[in-house]
C-alpha cells in the first residue's frame, strides 16, 4: 500500500469543525487526496477517550449511517472534494482545545491514522452572521436571503448587483457568500496583428475598465503596430513556484540538507507530481541564509496559472521530506520567497508565470504621421524616463503595462491580484540604421491562465472565446496576445507624452462632467 505522509492526512480534517450538536460532538472530514472507498472507521479518540462503534454515526450527502453499516462488503464512497460529518454520542464538551485521533481503512491505501487538534469555541448570540447554507450556498433562496440582509443593513433595496445572467451554481470554488455581480464596462480594441509562435493573425481585444481614454489609447497603439507589420511576441520561459523554508539548528545542517535535496530530487518530484496530472516539477533552486534553507520549487502547470496546484504539489513533497529527513526543526510551506502576489527582483530575474517578449520596428514615417513624434524624440524620452525608474525603485521602466494587463485580466477571469507581479516590465528602444524605432518589452512574470479559476465563468469565458483562447493548449497564445497589447499601450502613451497630447486626450475622453 502507498504510504501517505501524516502532514497530508491531517489536511483531511476540516479545521474549526468541532462543535456540540443535538446528536453529540461533531466534526467533519473533507477528502483532499484522491477518490477513496472507506471500508471501515476503525476508531476515533478525543483526548485519549475511545468511542465505541455504537456511539458513532456518519453523515454523507445528507444520509446518516451507523458505523456497523460501513464494511468491506458495503463500503462508503468518499470521492475527492466530498465531506463526511461524524457524530459522537456524548455529552457537550466544554470550550477549549482537544486532540482528535482518527483511524480508518480504505480500499486504496489500507489503514490510515492521523492526529489533529481542534477547539470548541464560545458561541456569541449577539454576533451578526451573514446568511449561509452549509449544504448548498448557491441556491436562489440563500442568495436572496443575503441580498435582503444587505437591504436591512443599509435601509434600501439593491437594484444593480443582483442582476446577472448565469447560474450561481457555476460559482462554486470561485466565491463565497455570493450576492451578485460588479458590472464593469468592456470596451473593444483592435484588431491587433500578432506574429507569435502561438498567436498568429488579427485579434479583437476585450478590455474591462472604468478608466476613460484607456481603450482609445490602446486602440491607437494597435493601429501603429499593425501599420508596422504587426507585433512579434515570444514566450521565452514558463515556470510557477512555491517556496517553502526549512529551519535547522545551524547553518551547516542547512547546507547538508540542501545537498540531500538535490541528491533526492527524483523522489521529491515523484511525490509532488502524484498530486496532479498536469504539474511537472522542473527543478528546485536552493538558497541558504542564516540557519534556513529556502527551496524554490519550479513547475510547469499547463493551461492553469497554477499557484494552488503547485501549493498542493509542494505540500505533498515537503510532507515526504519531513518524514525522511530527521534534522528539520521547523517547516513552513511558503516562506515569502516565491513572492506570491508581490513584485520582486527574483521574479524579474528568474521568471514567475510566463516570460514574454513583444517587439516591433516602427517605420519613421508611420510614427510621424500617426503619432506626431519622431523616433529620436521617443528614444530620448526613454533615456530620461529610465533615470526616473531607477531613482524611484520601480519594477518597470515602461509607462503603464498594468493598465492593459488589468483590463484584460478582469475581462478574461484572471486572478487580478496577480497584476502586482505581472506589471513588472523591461522596455528597450533603439534607433535603427534607417532612423526607424525598434521597441520591445519583456514581461518577466506574467501570470495567466486559460483553464481554472475564473476563466470558466460565463462572461469571462466569452471574452476568452473572442480571443480564440478556449480549449487545451491555449495559455501561451493568450500570453502572447497580452504582451502585444501591452506594447501597443506603451507606444501610444509614450507618443502622447512626448507630443504633449496626453492631457488633451484625457480632457476629451477621460473626464466625467
Amino acid at each position: 500500500m502507498m504510504l501517505i505522509p501524516k502532514m497530508l492526512l491531517r489536511q483531511m480534517y476540516n479545521r474549526n469543525s468541532l462543535v456540540n450538536t443535538e446528536k453529540g460532538i461533531s466534526f467533519s472530514l473533507k477528502n483532499r487526496l484522491k477518490d477513496v472507498v472507506l471500508t471501515e472507521i476503525v476508531s476515533i479518540e478525543i483526548d485519549g477517550k475511545t468511542f465505541p462503534a455504537q456511539q458513532i454515526q456518519v453523515e454523507e450527502d445528507g444520509k446518516l449511517y451507523e458505523l456497523s453499516e460501513i464494511t468491506t462488503e458495503n463500503p462508503l464512497q468518499f470521492p475527492l472534494g466530498h465531506v463526511i460529518i461524524l457524530f459522537l454520542n456524548d455529552k457537550p464538551y466544554a470550550e477549549g482545545k482537544y486532540q482528535i485521533e482518527i483511524t480508518v481503512k480504505t480500499k486504496q491505501f489500507g489503514k490510515l491514522n492521523f492526529t489533529v487538534e481542534d477547539a470548541i469555541s464560545a458561541e456569541n448570540p449577539h454576533l451578526v452572521r451573514i446568511p449561509r447554507d452549509i449544504k448548498d450556498d448557491y441556491v436562489p433562496e440563500i442568495i436572496k436571503s443575503r441580498q435582503e440582509f444587505i437591504e436591512q443593513s443599509i435601509g434600501h433595496k439593491v437594484e444593480h448587483i443582483s442582476q446577472y445572467s448565469f447560474d450561481p451554481q457555476s460559482l462554486k470554488g470561485n466565491i463565497e457568500h455570493f450576492v451578485g455581480v460588479a458590472q464593469i464596462p468592456i470596451g473593444l480594441a483592435g484588431p491587433l496583428h500578432i506574429r507569435g509562435e502561438h498567436a498568429q493573425g488579427d485579434f479583437l481585444i476585450p478590455l474591462a475598465t472604468t478608466e476613460g481614454t484607456l481603450v482609445a489609447s490602446y486602440n491607437r497603439g494597435m493601429k501603429v503596430l499593425n501599420l508596422s507589420g504587426g507585433v512579434i511576441c515570444s514566450v521565452v520561459d514558463d515556470v510557477m513556484q512555491r517556496a517553502p523554508v526549512f529551519v535547522f539548528n545551524n547553518a551547516r545542517e542547512a547546507r547538508e540538507f540542501a545537498a540531500w535535496v538535490q541528491d533526492n530530487f527524483s523522489k521529491i518530484a515523484r511525490e509532488a507530481e502524484s498530486t496532479s496530472s498536469i504539474a511537472h516539477l522542473r527543478d528546485i533552486d536552493t538558497y541558504l541564509s542564516n540557519k534556513f534553507a529556502f527551496l524554490r520549487f519550479n513547475y510547469t502547470t499547463g493551461d492553469a496559472a497554477g499557484q494552488n496546484m503547485v501549493g498542493r504539489a509542494t505540500f505533498a513533497a515537503c510532507s515526504w521530506i519531513v518524514e525522511h529527513y530527521s534534522q528539520i526543526v521547523k517547516f513552513y510551506l511558503e516562506s515569502n520567497f516565491a513572492t506570491d502576489k508581490k513584485a520582486s527582483q527574483i521574479n524579474i530575474m528568474r521568471t514567475r508565470g510566463k516570460r514574454v517578449v513583444a517587439e516591433c520596428t516602427i517605420p519613421r514615417d508611420i510614427l510621424i504621421q500617426n503619432m506626431r513624434v519622431e523616433p529620436e524624440q521617443l528614444a530620448y524620452h526613454a533615456q530620461v524616463s529610465n533615470i526616473g525608474a531607477i531613482l524611484s525603485g520601480a519594477n518597470n521602466n515602461g509607462l503603464h503595462s498594468a493598465n492593459g494587463i488589468t483590463a484584460m485580466f478582469i475581462a478574461t477571469g484572471q486572478d487580478v491580484a496577480n497584476v502586482s507581479e505581472s506589471s513588472a516590465g523591461v522596455i528597450y528602444t533603439e534607433l535603427t540604421e534607417n532612423r526607424d524605432l525598434y521597441i520591445s518589452i519583456t514581461i518577466p512574470s506574467l501570470i495567466v491562465a486559460t483553464h481554472g479559476g475564473g476563466t470558466g465563468l460565463a462572461t469571462q469565458r466569452e471574452c476568452l472565446e473572442i480571443l480564440g483562447c478556449t480549449g487545451r493548449g491555449k495559455v501561451k497564445k493568450f500570453a502572447e496576445i497580452v504582451a502585444g497589447v501591452v506594447l501597443a499601450g506603451e507606444i501610444s502613451l509614450a507618443s502622447a507624452i512626448s507630443s504633449s497630447d496626453w492631457v488633451s486626450s484625457h480632457e476629451q475622453y477621460g473626464r466625467n462632467r
